[in-house]
């Protein structure tokens, strides 16, 4: 390898997601010099891997089973999928996996791109090794912004290299639809992926070591999941192990923790995510290699004044909303420290993520889908408050009836009863993805019940279950 001397910015940004753009963008608008380092494509695993394939494989879905709940349409929509058309849809949205149009983003910033991979190499250094064979030394004046994300996590069975599993990124990039598919997991990657898959003509198998899906959610929202999954045709089995994986002929073959033997054309492991901090030189400034980052609400790295860590890497909140919210703030906690302001840290300042505490948005985009916001009455009884649960029938109200014949769905808003403000509110439903916003509002700016009801919801309207939740916490 060559070597050139060393360059120094402001800003030394690795990676360059949804959630190092944000960083640099921020960085850039206070005026301060931003590199960014990526070793794959600009635009990350949200663009090309992640949330943008996997929502456009899903919407399709979403609308075929809407349209069926409406009178009028039904019949129009018995077919099946056209799956080459929403593989082509999927292939559009992900630029067909080619950056350019990101990286034009970045140039328009100001921001200057590093291909290749980078590694720190000591206190505000950054070594980038292209794939040409150079090697270029970054340093930064002010501060290094570790923006690198996660990977998927297979778990330790023998031999599952050789079988060639999907993970997340095979899953949502596929170019056919196999024929029987099994999921082994159950939270967002499974449910969500075997929605899609099982609609677009796959057997799907889903295998979950615990009690149900979803389970960082209110139970009712796997619960509900579960039952539509097997309605459309898929099996879904809680409280099942796999004990080992072989593919045989090109037939995979599960065997479970009681020794029943699955067979299937793909095994897609939905089982959690793993740092992409391996390889990134954390040992050089005395950090673990391999480990999530612990950071404080400016996104600061806990004893390094000038590095920072944003997104999936810090274990906070493994959502690319939430990453890009972390970046917003640590890009204006970076400008504010290197530009001497005063910062605004105490809970909901300009540089505090409180959110990543109190108020975390989410989305299933299942059918139904699940949303939520907050904490769960379980969690919020586990942290000690004094609160109460309040359900509704979403069929209950007209919107929803309007929305599709024999409406399913389910609301509660978990109520602190010290001030009468909401610790949570989750959602589950056909077209409930688009409520949550108002609730994540409300919980954000711990919005009284008082004052909630003079936030009169149109009629007729999904928006209604708000009006029904609080009768209902009035009543109770």
């Amino acid at each position: 390898m060559t070597e050139t001397d060393s360059i120094a910015y402001d800003v030394v940004v690795l990676g360059a997601g949804p959630v190092g753009e944000n960083v640099a963008d921020r960085t850039r608008a206070a005026g301060l010099s931003t590199a960014v380092v990526e070793s794959e494509l600009v635009g990350g695993e949200c663009s090309y891997w992640a949330c943008m394939p996997s929502k456009a494989l899903l919407r399709p879905v979403i609308a075929r089973a809407d349209a069926r709940r409406v009178p009028g349409l039904r019949q129009s929509v018995r077919g099946p999928l056209d799956a080459p058309a929403v593989l082509a849809h999927r292939d559009y949205y992900t630029s067909h996996w080619k950056d350019d149009g990101q990286v034009r983003w970045l140039e328009g910033i100001g921001a200057d791109l590093y291909r290749g991979h980078g590694r720190l190499s000591g206190p505000r250094t950054v070594t980038v090794s292209g794939p040409d064979g150079t090697r270029r030394v970054l340093t930064a004046r002010h501060a290094v912004a570790v923006c690198t994300g996660s990977r998927a996590a297979l778990p330790g069975l023998p031999g599952l290299d050789e079988v060639e599993p999907w993970t997340s990124r095979e899953a949502t990039g596929a170019g056919a639809v196999p024929g029987r598919l099994v999921v082994v997991g159950g939270g967002v990657v499974a449910t969500e992926m075997a929605t899609a898959w099982q609609a677009l003509g796959s057997k799907v198998t889903v295998l979950v070591r615990g009690k149900g899906l979803l389970n960082r959610m209110e139970p009712f929202a796997g619960e509900l999941v579960a039952e539509a999954l097997t309605e459309a045709g898929a099996d879904v089995r809680t409280g099942t192990s796999v004990e080992s994986v072989t593919r045989e002929n090109g037939t995979v073959v599960v065997v479970t923790g009681t020794g029943e033997r699955i067979e299937a054309d793909e095994i897609l492991f939905a089982t959690g995510r793993a740092p992409r901090t391996e390889d990134i030189g954390l040992e050089t400034v005395g950090l673990e290699p391999g480990s999530w980052l612990d950071v404080d609400d400016s996104l600061r790295v806990t004893g390094h004044d000038w590095l920072y860590a944003a997104g999936d890497v810090n274990r906070r909140a493994l959502l690319t909303h939430q990453g890009k919210y972390q970046a917003r703030i640590a890009g204006a906690a970076i400008a504010a420290r290197a530009t001497g302001a005063t910062l605004a840290e105490e809970a909901w300042g300009a540089h505090a993520a409180t959110a990543d505490h109190a108020a975390v948005p989410q989305v299933v985009f299942t059918d139904p889908e699940a949303a939520a916001v907050g904490l769960s009455l379980a969690e919020a009884e586990e942290a000690g408050h004094r609160v109460r649960a309040v359900d509704v029938d979403l069929s209950s109200v007209a919107g929803a009836g309007l929305y599709a014949d024999g409406y399913k769905g389910r609301a509660r808003m978990v109520v602190d009863l010290e001030d009468e403000t909401l610790r949570g509110v989750t959602l589950v439903g056909p077209g409930v993805g688009e409520l949550i916003h108002s609730a994540t509002v409300a919980v954000a700016g711990r919005v009284p019940l008082g004052r909630l009801w003079h936030a009169v919801p149109s009629y007729p309207t999904i928006s209604e279950v708000w009006l029904r939740l609080l009768e209902a916490y009035r009543d109770s």
